[in-house]
Order: structure tokens, then sequence, then C-alpha cells
């Protein structure tokens, strides 16, 4: 099915997005599947904006964006590692002769210290590290910056690693193989690790470790989340924590964190022995 959009936004009204939807709901993406309903909502969130825009600062008489009504999106599967495996996994670099093992640990501690998305991690400058303080500020998303907090066991991590590196780079994490930088021309900007890097080596201590639930960089931000909330942390911390603009991103955890409550059904319910 194909959609022709209307030849003038004043055009577009309530039929319009309905065939608009449609069309996104039949559309097959890049990986030879429809559309899932979250993607879809991000193109009509996307229309909302324009039309917003297009009434705001162009005085235009458009169909109001609030009309837009999004899909209803399920409940977000969150994989999360339990302590056990969380420590096995910031373990796994120590046993490690490489020469990159120091970075590699410093890289587990400093996701799991932070809850940092990877990407946030990848634009981290040795500047930004504050051992005495053990706080860093972090441009996050929207440009929005917010202060994480390194553990002890972070701080000790990273000063090892920083310890043993003898060039004066700017980017906190290099990439040790491959073409070698220029230090007046870039300051070992084309050293930085890439978010792809990242995946990897978490991927490559979680197979050393034997977990099986194939973590990524965003398991250890899902686990930090989790644990801090089992532990009793209040909601709106952990919120600020890891960045989130709204309370309700940083609920998706509060199924997970209460493990009292198999204990209260067990005790309370009727039906149970």
């Amino acid at each position: 099915m194909s959609f022709n959009p209307p030849s003038k936004p004043e055009h577009i009204n309530s039929d319009v997005v309905r065939k608009y939807k449609i069309f996104l709901r039949q559309h097959i993406g890049k990986t030879k599947a429809n559309l899932r309903s979250s993607t879809i909502n991000t193109y009509l969130i996307a229309l909302r904006s324009f039309l917003r825009y297009l009434a705001v600062q162009e005085n235009l008489t458009v169909m109001s964006p609030e009309k837009i009504e999004l899909l209803k999106v399920g409940d977000r599967r969150i994989k999360v590692l339990t302590e056990e495996q969380i420590s096995a996994l910031l373990a796994a670099p120590l046993s490690s002769k490489k020469s990159f093992a120091l970075r590699d640990a410093a890289i587990l501690e400093l996701l799991f210290s932070t809850g940092l998305r990877v990407s946030e991690l990848t634009r981290l400058n040795v500047t930004d590290v504050n051992l005495k303080t053990r706080e860093m500020s972090v441009l996050g998303k929207r440009r929005k910056v917010r202060v994480v907090f390194i553990t002890d066991a972070a701080a000790d991590s990273l000063k090892r690693y920083m310890d043993s590196r003898d060039d004066k780079y700017l980017p906190l994490f290099l990439r040790t193989s491959g073409p070698k930088s220029d230090p007046l021309s870039d300051q070992g900007e084309s050293l930085r690790l890439t978010t792809r890097s990242i995946w990897n080596i978490v991927h490559h201590y979680a197979l050393e470790s034997k977990i099986i639930a194939d973590p990524s960089p965003h398991t250890i931000r899902h686990t930090l989340a989790t644990i801090l909330l089992r532990r009793g942390a209040d909601l709106r911390s952990v919120q600020e924590i890891l960045g989130h603009e709204n309370v309700s991103t940083t609920q998706i955890y509060t199924h997970v964190t209460n493990p009292q409550l198999k204990e209260i059904h067990k005790k309370f319910h009727p039906r149970n022995k």
C-alpha cells in the first residue's frame, strides 16, 4: 500500500492520519518485518511536532497535534543480571593478561557504577573524570547535563587504567589496535572506542563468565537500576542517576524490584497452604 500525503499541511485531518497509520502498519522495514508499534509512534510523534511547529511558528491553521493518538505499546521487557552474574562479569578482565584488560575492567566498572548509556561512555574524555570527588558531569540525551557517581571499585579500576597510559590523548577509552593516531592533529580522537567496541567488550567478558543471558551495555544499566531499587533507593533518585527525562521511564523497573511481593503473596493469600 502506498501513501500520498496531502499537498498542503492544512489538509491533514483525521482521515489522512488514519491512512498514514495503516501505511505504517503495513510497511516493511530494513529487517524485512513490519514496523513495531514503538517505531510507528516515533513517526506519529514527529508528525505531532511538525503540526505544532506550523501552528506556533508559522501561524497556520492545522489539525491539533493532540488529536493524533499513539498506538498502545505493551510493557517493555527488560533484561537484568543477578548480583552474582554482574560480579562475575566485573571480575572477568582481572584474570586476563592482555594489555587491554585494565581498560576493559575500567569500562565495565564505570558502566555499573554510573549506569551510563554506551554513547555517553564513548564520549568521555580524561578531563571529565575527577577521582578525588568521585563524580563526573555527563552530557546525556537532549544535551542535558547530569552528575554521575564513581564507586570506590570503579575509581580504583580507573586509576589503574589511567596510570598505565603514557600518552596525552584526550579520549578516556582508546582502542589498542589498528592505525595509530597523530598526537598533534587529532589528540587521539581517531583512537576513541566506538559504541560497537563497547558492545563487543561486554559480550566477550559475558562469554568468559559463562553468562548465557548475552548482556549488552544497556543490560548493565538495567541491572544497576534494578539493584538500587531492590536495596531501597527511591524512584526519583534512580531517575536522576539514569538521566531519564520522565519518571514513567524509570517505572519499567518497579515490577522486578520488590523481592518481598512473592513472600507476601505466599503468606497472605487464602489459597496458599
